[in-house]
């Protein structure tokens, strides 16, 4: 077998796992990025690394100075609303197209993912709480058969991602988006498109909202 395939997995590898450090924290922001550093942690040479952080760097999440020197890209928290208002905006869009699709089995799978949301809130487990927001989100988003759509949302979000897990402890009230959750549950058991594309706008904007900043 030839090695070119195991090398393009060490490539995608390590830029997965620093990406994923980013995310949620373990590279913090400002933090400077040294390849050699990160190659010896990865167990990998530098040509990867430094493969990832272009690639990284092209998502926002790394920044190269004029002295090549490489940090983490900071959070800018200011311009966050703009990435909520677009994510709530083609969720939907994807709820509009995937609405007649939404079966008995789909409003369960975001019953059970809300459920385990709030348990995740409660127990202050970050990571876990927003894997189930996620999942409880991507059941009607998925339906919508829209793939250039659905790549869309998932950037913005990872990008969100990265912003609510650095900022969960300031969150006020975080919980309350169980509720909300629970009100497009609602529309959806009703049929009601109209109330459902209002409620996914809502739990959005108010998820904003409760940023203690």
């Amino acid at each position: 077998m030839e090695t070119k395939i195991q090398r393009t997995f060490i490539r995608q590898e390590a830029y997965l796992k620093l990406r994923n450090w980013i995310l949620d924290g373990t590279l913090a922001p400002g933090v400077k990025l040294r390849d050699k550093e990160l190659a010896v942690q990865l167990g990998v040479s530098r040509t990867p690394i430094r493969e990832a952080l272009l690639r990284l760097e092209d998502e926002g999440l790394v920044q190269t100075k004029p002295n090549r020197s490489t940090h983490v890209s900071s959070i800018d928290f200011h311009n966050a609303f703009h990435l909520y208002s677009i994510v709530w905006t083609l969720e939907r869009l994807a709820l509009t197209q995937s609405f007649g699709a939404i079966k008995e089995q789909h409003i369960q799978t975001m019953e059970d993912a809300n459920q385990r949301f709030l348990q995740h809130m409660k127990a202050r487990n970050r990571l876990s709480a927003l894997e189930a927001d996620h999942d409880f989100h991507s059941a009607y988003v998925e339906l919508s058969d829209n793939q250039e759509l659905k790549k869309i949302i998932s950037e913005l979000k990872n990008k969100l991602k990265r912003l609510d897990l650095y900022y969960f402890d300031k969150i006020k009230d975080a919980t309350l988006s169980y509720g909300e959750h629970q009100q497009i549950i609602e529309a959806f058991k009703q049929k009601d498109l109209s109330q459902a594309l209002a409620a996914v706008e809502n739990n959005w904007r108010n998820s904003f909202s409760r940023f203690n900043i």
